[in-house]
């Protein structure tokens, strides 16, 4: 609902604006940066180490009849007052029509990953399967980008890194309780559908708690100590991974048994044996 009515905050990547790139004689702190342009007037902008620790690449929106040289000038004055022996190296003007484009690179990236799931899923397991995988996962983009939506986080390259990730991390829990359903199918001769989905669910359940909770943790240590860099995309990662538990075996596995999957479709029914005729 929130990305339809209120979108997503692309940012400068996306949706065009000024790169404006400066050096240091020293380390530089990129935190004291953001704060002296935010005391100039410039709030919405991105302030990230370029190659080296002494490197700055300043990212800035685009604003309709703004100057690149003016811009440089005055971003370059209320560093120096900050801090002395900056210098600036390049301003640069990025279209909206480089943003568009990457717009669309990020989406025909995503549309591959998907194609990429439900072709492995197709063929490993079976058609129902990749659906269900492919459902649950698109649930999990969806939540991160109403998210983002909602609360007007920016929606950067990393973010769409992020998702991606998340996509591909899904997936393997979904493979892990489909494969055991697989098995169930073939061990379990007398029990029925509902059964064995629930079987599995429960005897791979551990496994999902632990392989989550320690990726969680991992992330979650990016989100607190990453940094302005990461944190956009480390907090995507956790809203992904969190509803990731559940869709991965409480979406995909019931849609799976919606479809209508059943034992035919991987254990051939045996044949009765023949009577000897005397």
């Amino acid at each position: 609902f929130f990305l339809a009515t209120r979108g997503l905050h692309f940012s400068v990547e996306f949706t065009g604006g000024t790169l404006i790139e400066v050096s240091y004689a020293q380390a530089a702190d990129t935190q004291k940066i953001r704060d002296a342009l935010a005391g100039a007037g410039y709030t919405d902008t991105q302030v990230v180490n370029f190659g080296s620790s002494r490197d700055v690449l300043i990212r800035m929106p685009l604003k309709p009849g703004q100057d690149s040289a003016a811009l440089g000038a005055s971003v370059m004055g209320a560093l120096e007052q900050d801090t002395a022996g900056v210098e600036l190296k390049r301003v640069e003007f990025v279209g909206p029509q480089v943003g568009k484009e990457l717009a669309e690179n990020g989406a025909i990236a995503l549309l591959l990953v998907v194609f990429g799931i439900i072709v492995y899923l197709a063929l490993r397991f079976e058609w129902r399967f990749a659906v269900s995988a492919i459902i649950a996962n698109l649930h999990d983009v969806v939540i991160i980008l109403g998210f983002f939506a909602f609360f007007q986080w920016e929606f950067s390259l990393p973010v769409l890194a992020a998702v991606l990730a998340v996509l591909g991390y899904s997936v393997n829990e979904s493979v892990v309780v489909f494969d055991r359903v697989r098995e169930n199918f073939r061990k379990m001769r007398k029990a029925t559908v509902p059964q064995i989905i629930d079987n599995a669910i429960t005897s791979t359940i551990s496994r999902t708690i632990i392989t989550h909770g320690s990726t969680q943790l991992a992330v979650l240590s990016m989100l607190i100590f990453g940094g302005e860099v990461l944190h956009y995309f480390a907090l995507a990662l956790t809203i992904g991974i969190l509803f990731g538990i559940y869709s991965s075996v409480l979406v995909a596995s019931p849609l799976v048994m919606w479809l209508g999957v059943s034992r035919e479709q991987f254990v051939k029914p045996q044949k009765p044996k023949e009577e000897a005729v005397v």
